[in-house]
């Protein structure tokens, strides 16, 4: 009897691959009982490597032992050891299955294509997490300035930052922008950045935005001595994104925004690491939802809002706050937030912005989830403010500066009238409108 090459098997102990050398993705599955899911789960392997669902002759036993995809656990959820009770009708699993890192290479698409793939249509199947080896976040940059470069630019030493979103959303002209961004800019935003729903329309082209808006952000340095970032919107086609960047960069804009998503984490990344490129990144979340928000499909919110987009090279990302009008549970939007920023081999720290209509009643939650390392984004809660967006963005700073005095926003509230206006406003957050 021939001996069995267990090298070339799809399936190992946990101990017995070499985690340098493999990328680990969790899965959650859930399948009808007759379905022999740890069988089935070498399948799953197989078709995401090195085979496919017939044998066929060019997949040797060579081929398998240095390409074949491995199943190291497989986990059923509750742990039934001596029977299925008679009410079960669908089983769930955790599935763990080692990718060879040489069939990847330093890319995002074929990760992507390898763990999420032609499965990603076989049913009640969701991406949980992916281990990724150091040799393949080596080869990527990362964020060019991550959070201690911003803070070094905007020479902002401790306390979160605040950003603005132009609203409304799209529409407007540039000379309706720049007063727009100048109001926010006067009342302390550090950043402001265009809406997901504006780029380059032919209302309102990004030459003559990046021109008024930078204009702007020159008399707001003039008269306060704080800096400002404007994160232009440069989302586009190919590769018109890249002509937009550049040109926007050319003309002295000093942060560039995409909708990273939409076109995807290669855009993404290409602009991070183009050297002509030598501004931050603000990377915005649309289309996020499609990919994570169902429970049994696609890929979990920490993947797609915070490791992948840190490992493509965004400075800071957009993610949905539970406080405000976004459906997402607080442990997730934690997560989302510590994928971006802890300790990850070489990368730096991306910014977790929180998003979603955030008003100046909910930033000491904010910063109590997530601490001081932290962009605060707000649309309507700036423009929408009684007393105009000047008022609207001091709300929100001195939101900001009594919350990390340990003052409480009521007690700061007696000394500020724009943050009492702001809390009697939007006691409910909903009430008033409030945008992202």
């Amino acid at each position: 009897m021939k001996s069995i090459d267990v090298e070339s098997m799809p399936i190992a102990m946990p101990e017995g691959v070499d985690y340098s050398e493999y990328l680990v993705a969790t899965y959650l599955v859930s399948f009808p009982k007759s379905v022999p899911v740890p069988m089935l789960a070498p399948a799953l392997a197989i078709e995401q490597s090195t085979g496919t669902w017939l044998a066929v002759p060019g997949e040797t036993e060579e081929v398998r032992r240095k390409h074949i995809a491995k199943v190291i656990g497989t986990y059923e959820i509750p742990d039934y050891e001596w029977g299925l009770p008679p009410d079960v009708t669908d089983r769930q699993y955790i599935i763990q299955i080692a990718f060879p890192e040489v069939n990847i290479g330093s890319q995002l698409p074929m990760m992507l294509t390898a763990v999420v793939g032609n499965i990603s249509m076989g049913g009640k199947i969701k991406v949980l997490d992916v281990r990724l080896p150091e040799k393949y976040v080596a080869r990527f940059q990362g964020p060019k300035f991550g959070i201690p470069g911003i803070r070094k630019i905007l020479n902002v030493k401790d306390r979160p930052l605040l950003n603005n979103m132009i609203k409304p959303c799209t529409g407007y002209t540039p000379e309706v922008g720049a007063g727009l961004f100048k109001a926010a800019a006067m009342g302390g935003c550090d950043i402001i950045k265009d809406d997901e729903l504006i780029a380059n329309a032919s209302f309102n082209e990004i030459t003559k935005r990046v021109k008024l808006y930078m204009e702007a952000v020159k008399e707001k340095y003039e008269t306060t001595g704080e800096n400002t970032l404007y994160a232009v919107n440069v989302t586009d086609e190919i590769p018109n994104v890249f002509d937009n960047a550049h040109r926007a960069v050319d003309l002295g804009v000093n942060c560039i925004m995409v909708n990273y998503l939409a076109t995807g984490f290669t855009v993404l990344r290409a602009l991070a690491e183009d050297p002509k490129i030598t501004v931050p990144i603000l990377a915005h979340m649309d289309v996020a939802g499609a990919m994570y928000a169902s429970e049994w499909h696609g890929l979990s919110s920490h993947l797609v809002l915070g490791k992948l987009p840190r490992l493509a090279g965004a400075d800071i990302v957009v993610h949905p706050a539970p406080y405000g009008k976004a459906p997402v549970l607080p442990e997730k939007f934690q997560r989302v937030a510590q994928n971006l920023s802890f300790p990850c081999y070489n990368l730096k720290p991306s910014w977790p912005m929180a998003s979603g209509g955030i008003t100046p009643k909910m930033v000491p939650n904010v910063i109590k989830d997530l601490g001081p390392n932290i962009v605060i984004g707000s649309g309507g809660g700036i423009h929408a403010h009684p007393q105009g967006p000047v008022a609207g963005a001091k709300a929100f700073r001195q939101a900001i500066d009594a919350t990390m005095k340990g003052i409480s926003l009521e007690e700061a509230a007696k000394d500020f009238p724009e943050l009492k206006v702001a809390l009697e406003t939007w006691k409910d957050p909903f009430s008033k409108g409030i945008g992202m």
